[in-house]
């Protein structure tokens, strides 16, 4: 039996990244946090310990803060574009790499001051190597509801079943979703902006008889609205809420009062593509 080395990578993981950009009195304010993976001719320092083609990890946040401040950040997949195309460009072992970036949103209370929003975080990831550019962009974190048109019966029994059905129940989720680019010449902000709003309505627009049902829907409204995005990959936790026995007090609860359930939870998971869409040149998930 012959042990080898199998596929590696290694990188720089969560740089945080604080970009503040003055126009006279007025600031912009950028907050990123990025990781950076690179693969290729690398098996000699796995194999041996000879670290000739090593580019150590601490160079690589030097290069996420250095190129923050020669190139300047506007999206989050430009910034990451820039950056998996400069290690692969500049390093002959390097054969692929992959720079994935969280983007914190700020909005804006005067010129200099900003207060951090907590509803979402958008994601990119992008993967540069001979294969090809691949842009994903995502969101995490964006939690939904609706108090009613959710229903779910009609399911499996057997003996441990004790679900009753439900034909008007609150339907909430945090979306967790990420979608691939046919090509990386895109207007970011307009397509992320684009793409939220996409899942959004799809969400409140669809009468839903289970959340599968749902996360169909949302991906192709996505798909629909949005020709720059190839396919689309959604993982969504459902969000229980249980209708509180009031009786003890004698008070009668049509829907009003309810437990928001913390764990455990279903969680739905699954993807929404285009029958033309072209090949994944990485794998990505959420």
């Amino acid at each position: 039996m012959a042990i080898v080395l199998g596929p590696n990578r290694y990188g720089k993981a969560e740089t945080r990244l604080v970009r503040v950009t003055r126009d006279g009195g007025t600031h912009g304010l950028v907050d990123l946090n990025v990781s950076v993976a690179l693969s290729g001719d690398l098996a000699a320092t796995h194999e041996t310990g000879d670290n000739s083609g090593v580019l150590p990890t601490d160079t690589m946040k030097n290069t996420v803060y250095a190129f923050a401040k020669e190139h300047g950040v506007t999206e989050p997949e430009s910034f990451a574009l820039l950056l998996a195309r400069h290690f692969v460009g500049s390093q002959e072992q390097v054969h692929g790499a992959t720079v994935s970036i969280e983007a914190y949103a700020w909005d804006r209370l005067g010129p200099h001051s900003f207060a951090r929003r907590g509803d979402l975080t958008r994601t990119a990831v992008v993967s540069v190597s001979a294969a090809g550019t691949q842009v994903v962009s995502g969101v995490t974190g964006l939690v939904l509801l609706n108090t009613t048109d959710s229903e779910f019966h009609g399911f499996v029994r057997d003996r441990y079943t004790t679900l009753p059905e439900a034909t008007d129940r609150i339907l909430a989720t945090a979306v967790d979703a990420r979608w691939r680019h046919r090509g990386d010449d895109v207007e970011w902000a307009g397509s992320f902006a684009g793409s939220l709003e996409a899942l959004k309505n799809g969400f409140v627009q669809t009468y839903s008889y289970s959340l599968q049902q749902t996360l169909k829907a949302m991906g192709s409204r996505l798909l629909t609205d949005r020709p720059e995005v190839a396919e689309v990959r959604l993982a969504l936790p459902n969000k229980h809420h249980y209708l509180v026995d009031l009786s003890p007090f004698d008070l009668s609860n049509e829907g009003e009062v309810f437990i928001a359930g913390d764990r455990p939870y279903g969680l739905i998971e699954g993807t929404v593509t285009r029958d033309d869409a072209p090949a994944a040149i990485a794998e990505w998930w959420l």
